[in-house]
């Protein structure tokens, strides 16, 4: 990863291949397809009955939370078959209490679009270009191959947020799509959440060094609480936030009154350059660790 300034779809697949082929810890899952057709990979790491969930690049010029996501995997399985803790942390103990499952990358077309153009093989070539304001640089773009937010996608809320926006059609950010989930990746995405039952959620996005952990009242009463270890674990800022609708974990939170969480990674203007990633993932890592003990105390 350090020798390198991008890290793109192919990237990814080939590190799930290799850590399903060295792990037994680790599976591989399709849980559906993006919109040009790129197997949209799960990852389920562990044995326990508490389900946690991980999620990175909802957003495409957030690419980096994907290679984040899976340092953090190969971190995980690596202590996992040695026996050696992770962050003070008996790896076989903690997954034998916690089953991780893990989505690196949400936002696929979205990535390469923002690491690499737009290819005239591409079927909305001359959309994607005038949705972009006539430019070839898609370093800024966010959404997914249609022009949608997928992180404005969910049914929490959803029009009030359309309204909020006030972007009616394609573009590089902020556009919710025509109905929630009108957007393969994010049905996937809810069909996996409502199939497996996840016991929390956390979404990781850049930047700014902060956690969301509320929804409109809707969280559970130690949301607040768990949000504070993960900034004690981190530095991070727990930050209680309003007048944003219609996310991941939005929607994961009053559908299912269980603690979700936004993560904001790292801190400066996204695209974040990958030479940080070092320095980004020491804070984060320890953040991810305390994640997995969700459930561990909680309240009665």
């Amino acid at each position: 990863m350090n020798a390198k300034d991008t890290y793109r779809y192919h990237d990814m697949l080939e590190g799930c291949r290799q850590l399903a082929s060295h792990y037994s810890f680790v599976t591989v899952y399709e849980i559906g397809r993006s919109v040009l057709g790129r197997p949209l990979v799960a990852l389920r790491c562990g044995r326990g009955p508490r389900k946690i969930h991980m999620n990175a690049s909802f957003h495409a010029n957030e690419w980096i939370t994907s290679a984040l996501l899976m340092r953090f995997i190969g971190d995980l399985s690596a202590s996992y078959a040695s026996g050696e803790p992770l962050r003070g942390q008996e790896v076989a103990e903690l997954c034998g209490e916690v089953t991780l499952w893990a989505v690196p990358m949400v936002n696929p077309d979205g990535v390469e679009l923002a690491q690499c153009g737009v290819n005239r093989s591409n079927p909305w070539y001359e959309q994607l270009i005038a949705w972009n304001g006539g430019s070839t640089s898609f370093s800024d773009w966010k959404a997914n191959a249609r022009g949608v937010d997928l992180n404005d996608q969910f049914p929490a809320h959803w029009d009030e947020e359309r309204k909020r926006r006030g972007i009616d059609g394609p573009g590089p950010r902020d556009y919710p799509g025509p109905k929630p989930l009108s957007e393969p990746e994010a049905l996937a995405m809810a069909r996996l959440t409502e199939s497996i039952g996840f016991d929390a959620v956390m979404a990781l996005h850049t930047q700014g060094r902060e956690i969301y952990w509320n929804y409109r009242d809707y969280e559970p009463v130690e949301a607040e609480m768990l949000a504070r270890r993960l900034g004690q674990a981190s530095g991070y800022k727990p930050v209680k936030l309003s007048g944003s609708d219609a996310g991941y974990k939005d929607w994961f939170i009053q559908y299912f009154r269980k603690p979700g969480f936004t993560v904001e990674a790292g801190y400066g203007e996204n695209p974040l350059p990958f030479q940080n990633f070092d320095n980004i993932y020491v804070e984060l890592q320890p953040l991810l660790v305390e994640a997995l003990r969700i459930g561990r105390h909680r309240p009665s």
